[in-house]
Formats: C-alpha cells, sequence, structure tokens
C-alpha cells in the first residue's frame, strides 16, 4: 500500500503522538508498504527508511503555522494517490484520522476539568479565549461532519465515548485501537535491577516502592499520590516521582502531608526502565490520558498498576486481577486503601505474574498486526478531492 502519515512536526522527541509516527512509519516501511511521512519540520532521527515530505507552515503565530500546513496538506492529498491518508491531528482531508490525546471537540468542553483549584478556574477562563483550539476544533468538526467521514482510531473505549459525545458517527467509522509496546525493549527478564536507583535515592532495599512517571504532575495525580502516602503509617512505604516538572510546589507537600523522607523526586528520565526494575507497583491516578503508555509499559514490566476509569489503558487490565482501577482521581482515601494492599507482597507477587501474562496482549507487534487489518478492512474509500 502506498501510505501517507501527516503530523504537523515529525521529532519523535516532542512526545506520544510523535514518537508514534515515527515508529509505526518505521514499521509499516520494514513489511513493505511504501510510505511517506508529511509534516512541516523533521528531526534528524526521523526513520530513514520512510520518505520525508516537507509541507510549508510558516506564519507569526502558531495558529497560522497550522493553518497554512492544513491548506497545503488539501493540496498534496488531492494531487497525489494514496491508499491510506492516516492523520494524526484534524485536517480537512484523510481517511484514517487518530487523535492521540482525544478530540478536540472534548478537549475544547471539558479541558478544566482535568485540573483542579485555582488551575482548573484560569483554564476556564482560558479555554473561551483559546483561538488555535477553537479553530482546529473547527477543522475537526468540518472533517467529522462530512459526509464522507474518515475511520476515526480511538486509542481507548474511554475515547470513543467522547466521540459519540460530540458527533454522529455510525460503528464503520470507529475503531478501538490501543497503544502497544516494544517487547524487546520493555524486557524484565533482560534488565538487572542493579540498585543504583534505590541506592541514588537513599531507599533502602526493604522499602515497598511505588513509582510515578509523569511530565504533568497536577493532571496525573502526583498531589494526590503523596497525600496517600502521608495517610498510610507504615514506613515501608516509599513513592519515586520521575518526570520533568516542577517539583518545588509537591515537595512542600510532602510535609503537609506528613510523608517526609519517603517521596523521592528523581527529576526527568530519558529511559524509565530502571525505574520499572527496581519499583514495586505503579501509580497513576490520573484525571485523563486516552491511553497512558507509562501504565502499559509497567504492567509488561511485571508491575502492578493503580490508575482510574480516565485513562484508556486501564481498559486492558482487570480490576484487582493486576492492580487497581479507581472511580475518582480525587479520592485520595480509595487511593490509600489500594496502595496499602500493595504492601502485601504474597498479593503483590500474584499481581504481578498476572501482568507478565498480558504482555502477548500489549506487545506492538500485536498493535501493528491490528492497525493493518483496520486499514485492509475498515478504512473508508474515500475521493478526498472532492471532501
Amino acid at each position: 500500500m502506498r501510505i501517507a502519515l501527516i503530523i504537523q512536526h515529525a521529532n519523535p522527541s516532542l512526545g506520544g503522538a510523535e514518537r508514534y509516527t515515527a515508529d509505526v512509519a518505521r514499521s509499516l516501511a520494514h513489511r513493505g508498504h511504501d510510505v511517506e511521512l508529511i509534516a512541516s519540520t523533521f528531526s534528524d532521527d526521523v526513520p530513514w527508511e520512510v520518505r520525508r515530505v516537507h509541507l510549508s507552515a510558516a506564519g507569526p503565530t502558531r495558529l497560522l503555522k497550522y493553518m497554512q500546513f492544513v491548506r497545503h496538506v488539501d493540496d498534496h492529498v488531492i494531487g497525489t494517490p494514496y491508499d491510506i491518508v492516516h492523520a494524526m491531528l484534524p485536517v480537512r482531508r484523510c481517511n484514517v484520522y487518530h487523535p492521540h490525546a482525544g478530540i478536540e471537540a472534548e478537549m475544547l468542553a471539558t479541558a478544566h476539568l482535568k485540573h483542579a483549584g485555582l488551575r482548573r478556574k484560569l483554564a476556564t477562563i482560558g479555554g473561551r479565549f483559546n483561538f488555535k483550539r477553537h479553530r482546529v476544533a473547527a477543522v475537526e468538526r468540518e472533517l467529522l461532519t462530512s459526509s464522507r467521514p474518515p475511520l476515526v482510531l480511538c486509542l481507548s473505549g474511554y475515547v470513543r465515548q467522547t466521540v459519540l459525545k460530540h458527533y454522529t458517527l455510525d460503528a464503520r467509522h470507529l475503531a478501538t485501537l490501543h497503544n502497544g509496546i516494544d517487547l524487546k525493549r520493555f524486557d524484565p527478564d533482560a534488565i538487572e535491577p542493579s540498585g543504583e536507583i534505590r541506592q541514588r535515592l537513599g531507599i533502602g532495599e526493604s522499602k515497598v516502592a511505588a513509582l510515578i512517571v509523569a511530565q504533568d504532575f497536577a493532571r496525573k495525580g502526583v498531589a494526590e499520590a503523596i497525600r496517600a502516602v502521608g495517610k498510610i503509617r507504615d514506613s515501608r512505604l516509599v513513592l519515586i516521582v520521575v518526570g520533568r516538572d516542577n517539583a518545588g510546589p509537591y515537595q512542600k507537600l510532602v510535609k503537609e502531608a506528613g510523608a517526609n523522607e519517603r517521596v523521592f523526586f528523581a527529576g526527568a528520565a530519558s529511559d524509565p526502565r530502571p525505574y520499572y526494575r527496581e519499583s514495586d507497583f505503579f501509580v497513576l491516578p490520573t484525571r485523563h490520558d486516552p491511553c497512558s503508555l507509562v501504565v502499559l509499559e509497567a504492567l509488561v514490566m511485571g508491575l502492578p498498576v493503580i490508575s482510574t476509569r480516565f485513562n484508556g489503558s486501564t481498559e486492558l487490565m482487570g480490576n484487582e486481577k493486576h492492580g487497581f482501577i479507581l472511580d475518582d482521581p480525587a479520592d485520595v482515601d480509595a487511593l490509600a486503601a489500594a496502595m496499602k494492599q500493595m504492601l502485601d507482597q504474597p498479593q503483590r507477587a500474584l499481581l504481578a505474574r498476572a501482568c507478565l501474562k498480558l504482555r502477548p496482549r500489549l506487545s506492538y507487534e500485536h498493535h501493528l498486526e491490528q492497525l493493518l487489518q483496520l486499514y485492509q478492512t475498515r478504512v473508508p474509500v474515500v475521493d478526498l478531492a472532492a471532501r
């Protein structure tokens, strides 16, 4: 097949959608498909096996750059005979739409719910005046309300529900495709627990280490995790926080919560695997995650997980079988109760064994097979020039 993958910035270091696009481009090319990566900028680590199509996106603001990119995508797609046009962001012409952060209509309507306190109030006000977000949502609306909509790839049933909340699409135009993990890279048997991380942080071998990996501490529930640790009067439990967000306010919260010397901020990590290997369970009380990669990485590394029903990744795990799924991200008592159960070593070992059995289902190869099957059987044949 001749496949176009569309992302505004082809730079895997920027995050989930960009990294996914580079990985899937490389994998499809290795399987013999003719893959073109359409973007306005390219980093040096874009796969060499993939042809690059550079479309300019000039302008003094991010909104104007985005709109020019969309117009150039229109012109390019109309004049090029692709079998599949797979877009990771809203454009006017594609036959596969794959929103990685959730759909724009939902972000516009409820982005404030992903925050708490003053940040929620500020997000509510800011959303009203975020012209870029409104314009991107308008492009998405034009795409999904057309007479010939694309196949919408939802990262989870959680995302699918939000699509149906805003758009009237029948089952032919919706598919759920969870993220996948490279099992060769995330292999607990291939990484020896050296103890270096615990030694550097000052965590003894007898401690039971909960791990949270997050870049947005507020949305991902770092404050709730700290408060839960403070509620558990068992000195064995410690929390390791990995991520590049500002730890200052949370270090103050550690003292307020009575969790002194039990919460450790490790900073950013380019490779989270050693942290998975030296921890005992994973926690992510997130307010919103379409399909958290770190939760899937933790599961395939054999770490039981505590997360919430607002995380699409939890659809792939069983409550009390692979960890615990919380109904309310703000319920610190429920989070503390789940963390307390993780202190029981036999129960934790039972959960860990169940997590490792999920590995084949969570593999990237399984994900890729599902994607190719969708390409071949579910993608609507659409005259993109006529849209």
